[in-house]
């Protein structure tokens, strides 16, 4: 049975823009005499697919792609401009922190307002009341009594996610809110929908999280730029996804030496960064080695050189910095390897860059953020789908024994 269904809607924002700055110069007189230009921008774009009941969707894409805004219209928190919406059955909606409640209110007064809307009877909010503030937490129980508004992001988060689990909604709409709870609640969270789509309930969850969305949906849908890339089971679109994602360029070839990047001491010649893939896998995940190679000429005779390698994280924080001891060389092209062990970085997006350098000390080039990449999640047979904390995430061997049998 469709339980729901998502028919052609658009959701269309314009944005109007001046043709010229306003200047103070011009006083008032400008702002009415400024001709405005509309710009359209489109969240969401002629989006159709559906869903059973007992289905878990997974929805993925980059920022941008209309996930939130899609869940915001299930929620009936927005409408779209345009297309229709059937939704069949009481929805629980956990999305921005904070999302249904009353910041006035405390949070036993919101638990209570919360099942009201999901058209609970209060004898029912009752009978559930104890699990809920039991999941929440301690950091909750405490100030049960004290207003929301006073809560802080990760307390909210606590709260919303345990009533939207707990109150038995039909279909139960989870955003990327999650992540801003600790690593024990996320974990705790996941579980718990884990448990909730093993009673034939109905989730929708969006992720960037790939191991959760594999382990709990059995159906994934692939915005992109507010568009359906793909809808179908979830390992075919994943694969399809992650081969996309990491189909950016990771090799750099110069013509000749006056095309390379570089100077007229130092130019690049080559360079590649290629992971080792898992049979049947064709797409990077923490599993895999890669290896960098690269080769650059060099226009000096019998000069000390040694290269620095620095990998960055997306967000800018360098996770290493390796080199090697200087060597003497002479004017050529020079070549150098580095491999990178499975099993040492943790999933995300990363930069890379290489210097060349003379006696240790004196860079001669700087190839700067030559290559972005992206490594996946992978995770077999878990019961923790989470993002895994840290840039490292290396397998060292953990040796355990039973010393006693006695307690």
């Amino acid at each position: 049975m469709k339980i729901v269904e998502v028919n052609n809607i658009t959701k269309k924002y314009n944005l109007n823009q001046l043709s010229e700055p306003v200047s103070l110069r011009n006083g008032l007189k400008s702002l009415f005499t400024k001709q405005e230009k509309s710009k359209d921008y489109y969240a969401l774009n002629d989006v159709s697919f559906s869903i059973n009941k007992g289905d878990k969707l997974g929805i993925i894409g980059n920022n941008g792609a209309g996930k939130s805004t899609l869940l915001k219209i299930l929620s009936r928190i927005t409408n779209p401009t345009s297309g229709h919406v059937q939704v069949k059955g009481k929805v629980a909606s956990l999305l921005e922190v904070g999302t249904g409640f009353h910041p006035e209110l405390s949070g036993r007064e919101n638990i209570f307002l919360n099942g009201a809307i999901l058209g609970m009877s209060k004898r029912e909010i009752k009978a559930q009341f104890d699990e809920i503030v039991d999941f929440a937490g301690p950091q909750i129980s405490n100030f049960l009594d004290t207003p929301v508004k006073r809560y802080s992001s990760g307390m909210y988060v606590r709260l919303g996610f345990a009533i939207s689990a707990h109150l038995n909604p039909e279909i139960l709409i989870v955003d990327e809110v999650l992540a801003v709870g600790d690593a024990d609640f996320q974990k705790k969270s996941l579980g718990k929908m884990k448990e909730v789509a093993a009673n034939e309930k109905t989730i929708l969850f969006v992720s960037h999280n790939l191991t959760a969305v594999s382990n709990l949906c059995n159906k994934t849908l692939h915005l992109e730029k507010g568009t359906v890339k793909q809808m179908g089971e979830t390992a075919v679109v994943l694969k399809n996804y992650m081969s996309e994602v990491q189909s950016k360029k990771m090799y750099y070839a110069a013509e000749n030496f006056q095309s390379g990047l570089g100077n007229d001491l130092i130019r690049l010649k080559y360079a590649e960064i290629k992971p080792e893939l898992s049979e049947n896998v064709d797409y990077w995940t923490i599993n895999n080695p890669f290896k960098l190679h690269f080769e650059f000429w060099n226009t000096l005779n019998d000069v000390d050189l040694n290269v620095s390698v620095h990998l960055y994280a997306s967000t800018g924080e360098c996770i290493f910095n390796i080199g090697n001891q200087p060597s003497k060389y002479n004017a050529g092209i020079v070549s150098t390897d580095i491999a990178i062990p499975g099993n040492f970085l943790n999933d995300g997006s990363y930069f890379l860059s290489i210097m060349v350098v003379k006696n240790s000390s004196i860079v001669l080039a700087n190839f700067e953020e030559l290559f972005e990449f992206e490594i996946a999640d992978y995770r077999e047979n878990t019961t923790w789908y989470g993002k895994w904390p840290g840039y490292v995430r290396p397998n060292f061997p953990i040796v355990m024994k039973q010393v006693t049998s006695e307690i």
